[in-house]
């Protein structure tokens, strides 16, 4: 499960940047600076890579067991800006607290000889 944390967290982080690059550098330029280049590079990057996140985010929730209501939670991650840096931190630190519970109720890991 640690790596499907570090998977949903780094894609988490990017989307979260590109949603940020698309709202305050490819939307203003369009319609402000009247060049739709920055945002017709930007958007549909940032929308492969929010397909991408929502199959990790997925991933992740499906081995942690969680409730439908924090999926949602994490899905709305990458459509509005600055959303995805706090839930980022809040299902990781929940992932990582639901990994060390499943951890102590299964005992110290047996020690392998060679």
């Amino acid at each position: 499960m640690e790596a499907a944390i570090n998977r949903y967290r780094v894609l988490a982080l990017i989307v979260g940047v590109m949603l940020l690059l698309v709202c305050f550098v490819g939307v203003p330029v369009r319609y402000i600076g009247g060049n739709p280049t920055p945002s017709g590079i930007i958007s549909p990057i940032h929308g492969a890579l929010y397909i991408v996140y929502l199959g990790i985010a997925y991933d992740l929730w499906r081995k942690a067991n969680w409730p439908l209501k924090k999926m949602l939670v994490m899905v709305s991650a990458g459509l509005i800006p600055f959303l995805a840096f706090f839930i980022e931190r809040r299902v990781v630190a929940d992932a990582r607290a639901e990994l060390a519970s499943r951890q102590a109720a299964d005992g110290p890991e047996p020690v392998k000889t060679p």
